[in-house]
């Protein structure tokens, strides 16, 4: 067993190094892999250490759907200076029955989605994938319906959370957000 614990410890330190990152320096709540919605090939959220997050649990036939178009333009806007937004489908609510083809290829050709998606997971409850377990306990709440967002500092803890009321272009949001940006931000467009 102890054999086998070393092995995986050197083999998260090698997935670590192998995106750029030393397994030393991806916070804990990132400390996850997750398969990609249009692939369902493994990513490691290591890959997003130093970058502000949103993290948003998704559905593609919720009346807050078109939440999709305000994230993409979130991310577009600012991912050259650090933001990253993450999507995590989700059929919690009943409201994301297609497969994770179907839900890429929904994203994509109805509201151009192009940050990055995760393949469908629970994202609440015991049956909650690790993340937004973390995500909930950091933040004392979990989802409470599709399109809840989570945002995570540079640093990887959560600095608020958002119901899916708040929309992605809610003037509170974009201040929490442009608030985080400029410390050891990356320079680029707005």
């Amino acid at each position: 067993m102890k054999h086998l614990l070393i092995a995986c410890a050197l083999l998260t330190g090698a997935i670590g190094a192998a995106w750029g990152q030393p397994a030393s320096s991806c916070p804990t709540l990132l400390n996850h892999t997750f398969p990609r919605l249009q692939d369902e090939k493994p990513q490691s959220l290591c890959q997003y250490s130093g970058k502000v997050l949103l993290i948003v649990n998704t559905a593609s036939y919720c009346g807050f759907t078109p939440q999709y178009k305000g994230l993409e333009d979130l991310h577009a806007r600012y991912k050259d200076r650090g933001l990253a937004v993450l999507g995590f489908p989700s059929n919690d609510f009943a409201q994301e029955r297609g497969s994770n083809k179907d839900i890429a290829d929904f994203c994509e050709n109805t509201f151009g989605v192009k940050f990055p998606m995760f393949a469908k997971s629970a994202v609440r409850g015991s049956d909650a994938n690790p993340l937004f377990r973390q995500l909930a306990a950091d933040s004392g709440r979990q989802p409470l319906w599709n399109f809840h967002k989570y945002l995570v500092g540079r640093d990887g803890k959560v600095i608020a959370n958002y119901t899916s009321m708040t929309n992605p272009s809610d003037r509170t949001l974009i201040g929490a957000i442009e608030r985080q940006l400029p410390a050891g931000g990356l320079q680029g467009k707005n």
